[in-house]
C-alpha cells in the first residue's frame, strides 16, 4: 500500500468543507498545485520566459493559471470581471518585473488557490445548475460548468507547463 501523502489528491478522500459535488474540483486543483511545486526552487529564472519551438513560455502558464483561477471563479459568481482583471489577462505572458522567479509566480498562483477553494467551501450545491454568464458576449454557462472548467483548464495548462519546463531543464544538459 502507498502512503497516503504520495497518493493522487483525489485518492486521499474527502476535503473537509467542500461540497460532496465540487469534490473533484478541489481535488483537480490541489493536484494541480502539488504537480507545480515539483520545479519550487529549482527552474531557472533565465528560462521562465522562453519559448522553445514557439509554445507558450512556463512564466505564461503560471500567470495564467492564477488569471484563470480569478477570472472563471468571477463568472461562477455571477460577477463580471473587474478593470484589474482585464488588465492581468493582457499582461499574462510578460515579465511582471525584473528578477521574476518561478516562485513568485506559483505563489500567486497558490494564494489564487486559496482564494479558490475558499469560494467552494461557500459554495451552496443548490445554485450549481443556476445560469452564469462568460464574457462580454455573455455566453451563458452554469455554475458548476464554470468550477469544472476552472479545474480541467487548469489540469491541462500544468500539463503543458511541465512539459515545457522538462524540455527548457533539458537543454541545459546539452
Amino acid at each position: 500500500m502507498q502512503n497516503k501523502e504520495q497518493l493522487e489528491v483525489w485518492l486521499r478522500g474527502p476535503l473537509p468543507e467542500i461540497p460532496d459535488l465540487l469534490q473533484p474540483v478541489a481535488h483537480a486543483l490541489l493536484q494541480a498545485r502539488e504537480e507545480l511545486e515539483i520545479f519550487a526552487n529549482i527552474f531557472p529564472t533565465k528560462l521562465l520566459w522562453d519559448k522553445p519551438s514557439g509554445v507558450a513560455s512556463v512564466g505564461f502558464h503560471l500567470q495564467h493559471l492564477a488569471g484563470v483561477l480569478d477570472r472563471l471563479f468571477t463568472y461562477a459568481r455571477g460577477e463580471s470581471l473587474s478593470e484589474s482583471q482585464m488588465a492581468f489577462l493582457k499582461s499574462e505572458g510578460k515579465e511582471p518585473f525584473g528578477d521574476c522567479t518561478y516562485n513568485h509566480l506559483l505563489d500567486q498562483f497558490s494564494t489564487q488557490l486559496e482564494i479558490a477553494l475558499k469560494q467552494l467551501r461557500e459554495t451552496y450545491p443548490e445554485t450549481l445548475t443556476e445560469i452564469r454568464y462568460v464574457g462580454r458576449a455573455m455566453v451563458p454557462s452554469t455554475h458548476l460548468g464554470l468550477l469544472f472548467h476552472a479545474a480541467e483548464h487548469t489540469q491541462r495548462h500544468v500539463g503543458q507547463l511541465l512539459v515545457t519546463a522538462k524540455v527548457l531543464v533539458a537543454s541545459l544538459d546539452n
